[in-house]
């Protein structure tokens, strides 16, 4: 698996090198040429990456048979393949958008390339750094350094000079925007709801913020009206998918807009309704299809999530919620945590345990339509007439307002056995009926990540050109054109990548790269945000500054619809090990 030996770089060669590294346009042929180049470095590094994937697999198994215990023992090995895993696929899908897109703008090459040179160099050093765990020769990693193609794509795109001059271009022109290559339906509606986030949405975000207030109706009724909470409701039900595919792109380009606009007062309105969506068109009788999914696309019925329970976090198959048969239906005990969005709304999706028996793990789980009143604040009470109770607390949080996020206690509270989603045939299969909502959650909080991503990178853009220090504006330093030019790359990088999945899911696939886009965007709008944070220096600290909100709600994406390390390891290094 050595690399090729390396070339010398001929004059000519270095004198095209030169002229790139200074921001020359290239010619289409040339940015092809060099797309094709970056492709072919990815391949080199996947192939080491495999092979650290197949030798974890050699070390945890037992009679033919993965071992999950003696996987575990290879924790830090697995996160890392995973993040190395996702990097090299965002990577592939910018590549493949940027040779779609370079007749239309040489930006989309450059973006792209600038993105790989930094893509390949951060995993071959994560792999250097695991070589002996991952079972890998660190002199045949070390030998990418010196292949021809790694060499060039490293000394060329990855220079200072280069990803300046991405930045240069980008901060000439003002606009953070490439070519979408979205079809003329899909940029109608991205258009429509980015209005909608720029008139109705932003200029409420930094009081629902600094408030910590509900998310007012305003917000609600508008995007009501737009049809925002039947995006993933097939058009029979009144929602706005179409009834024979999924369209899991339409619903990421409204996710992006609403989350540009504010996370907390609108990017994760379609979460929730596309979660229950999921589940009732999985497991659900058609009785309660026609009754609930109507009401949840007009906006009529707004509705939570309560999964997650105070002692087991991302760990589902141990969830223990109680829901105890009674006549007529059901009552349920026990407590839900980071139930988002639960004051408001007049439904919950509860998923608990109607199974006694504890080894039946996740196949004794099922789903429950849990009525309550909607009530705004952050606090609710409700008593029924038979003594059964449900309440909730606010959980305060350092960002992500509007939503809220709530404790909700269930003490003997009823629930009609018509509220168990699929009623008899449903018992067990809670977990399962989730599962399809759980992709599109992660593939929608990569949407997410996205659209705070970009808020934070056009003010960073705005405030580079506007600020002077040293009596030169700070968008005219180098160090800050390298943060532009590397913050629009993994920006157009997590867009396409979010992109390139959604296609894919609505193809039937694109489970696993739910995840991996998710593990990769999440952990970028982090660094994004934070960059647009320091290149506003002290004003970026301030809360007045929307980049600190920026800040704070992105650190919550790589937390919730998976947390990241469950992500990593009991999702993506799993299946990727199982299948190496």
């Amino acid at each position: 698996m050595a690399g090729h030996p390396a070339t010398p770089v001929s004059a000519v060669d270095q004198s095209l090198n030169n002229q790139i590294r200074k921001g020359v346009v290239m010619s289409v042929s040339e940015q092809v040429a060099a797309l094709e180049q970056a492709g072919r470095c990815v391949s080199q590094v996947r192939a080491y990456v495999q092979q650290g994937l197949k030798n974890l697999k050699s070390f945890s198994m037992v009679n033919g048979k993965l071992d999950s215990d003696l996987l575990d023992k290879h924790q830090l090995s697995c996160y890392e393949l995973a993040f190395c895993t996702a990097e090299l696929a965002a990577s592939d899908a910018v590549c493949r958008y940027s040779a779609d897109a370079v007749t239309e703008d040489e930006l989309a090459a450059s973006t792209a390339l600038a993105f790989s040179a930094e893509a390949v160099s951060s995993v071959i050093q994560r792999l250097i750094a695991r070589a002996g765990d991952m079972g890998l020769d660190i002199a045949e990693l070390s030998g990418l350094y010196a292949d021809s193609d790694i060499r060039e794509l490293r000394s060329v795109y990855g220079s200072g000079e280069f990803l300046a001059s991405v930045g240069a271009t980008v901060s000439e022109r003002g606009s953070t925007r490439l070519p979408t290559l979205l079809n003329e339906d899909k940029e109608m509606v991205r258009d429509m709801f980015a209005r909608f986030g720029a008139d109705v949405v932003a200029p409420l975000a930094e009081k629902i913020h600094r408030e910590d207030l509900d998310i007012p109706d305003e917000i609600l009724q508008q995007a009501a009206e737009l049809g925002c909470f039947g995006i993933s409701i097939p058009e029979r039900f009144g929602g706005l998918q179409p009834d024979d595919r999924d369209d899991s792109l339409g619903m990421i380009v409204v996710t992006e807009e609403l989350s540009k606009a504010s996370l907390g007062g609108a990017g994760s309105l379609i979460t929730r309704p596309e979660i229950a969506a999921k589940a009732l068109l999985q497991g659900g009788t058609q009785a309660q299809q026609e009754t609930w999914l109507p009401r949840i696309a007009s906006g009529e019925t707004l509705c939570a999530i309560a999964i997650t329970e105070p002692n087991y976090g991302s760990d589902v198959a141990s969830l223990g919620l109680k829901a105890t048969p009674v006549e007529g239906g059901w009552v349920l005990n026990g407590s839900k945590t980071w139930c988002t969005f639960a004051g408001k709304a007049s439904l919950l999706v509860a998923m608990a345990r109607t199974e006694p028996d504890p080894a039946l793990g996740h196949k004794g789980l099922s789903l429950f339509l849990v009525e309550k009143p909607a009530t705004p604040g952050h606090r609710f009470d409700h008593s029924q007439p038979g003594g059964g109770t449900i309440s909730g607390k606010a959980i305060a949080t350092l960002g992500y307002r509007g939503m809220h996020s709530y404790d909700v206690f269930f003490e003997d509270y009823f629930v009609p056995a018509d509220h168990l989603i699929g009623e008899e045939a449903g018992r067990g299969k809670g977990f399962y009926f989730t599962m399809a909502g759980f992709a599109g959650g992660r593939i929608q909080t990569a949407a997410r990540a996205t659209g705070v991503m970009q808020a934070a990178f056009e003010k960073a853009l705005g405030y580079s050109r506007e600020r002077k220090v040293f009596g030169s504006a700070v968008g005219d330093y180098q160090l800050t054109r390298v943060k532009l030019g590397r913050m629009m790359a993994t920006l157009t990088a997590s867009r396409q990548f979010s992109y390139s999945v959604a296609r894919m899911m609505d193809e039937g696939a694109g489970q696993m790269e739910a995840s991996l886009v998710k593990l990769f965007t999440c952990r970028a709008a982090e660094w994004v945000t934070r960059e647009a944070m320091q290149i506003h220096g002290g004003m970026g600290y301030a809360e007045e500054s929307a980049v600190s909100r920026y800040f704070v709600d992105a650190r919550v994406l790589s937390i919730f619809e998976g947390a990241e390390e469950t992500l990593a390891l009991k999702v993506i290094a799993r299946n990727l090990v199982g299948n190496a």
